[in-house]
């Protein structure tokens, strides 16, 4: 996962420690929040391979993210936690890291419009 994030172009992004509130709260088992990690990562590979030119394009992509989110919420649940006020603003928090990382000024809730959680 690390050299991953570390193979990314944008230093910012390269840098940054995801979901780092999640990893220090016991409550979140560090194997999911690496799976959220690693679908934060994704999403800045997928910004710098597809360029997107506006916000359309952005939340086309932060979207998507925000579905793998989604559908990470159940292995929380199996696993006896969830993604709650706490992960959810650190979650939404890093969306916006990542937008703002790659020049874009979004609206934080639009990033994660899809979300169920």
């Amino acid at each position: 996962m690390a050299q991953q994030q570390a193979q990314l172009q944008n230093e910012a992004a390269r840098t940054y420690s995801f979901l780092a509130e999640m990893y220090q709260d016991s409550y979140f088992p560090n194997n999911l929040v690496d799976k959220g990690k690693a679908i934060l990562v994704a999403l800045c590979f997928d910004i710098e391979q597809q360029q997107p030119k506006d916000l359309e394009e952005l939340y086309a992509l932060t979207h998507a993210a925000t579905e793998e989110f989604n559908d990470l919420q159940e292995e929380f649940w199996e696993a006896n936690s969830e993604i709650e006020t706490a992960a959810r603003d650190c979650i939404a928090v890093d969306f916006d890291f990542v937008a703002k990382a790659y020049g874009f000024e979004a609206d934080m809730e639009e990033l994660t419009a899809t979300r169920d959680w």
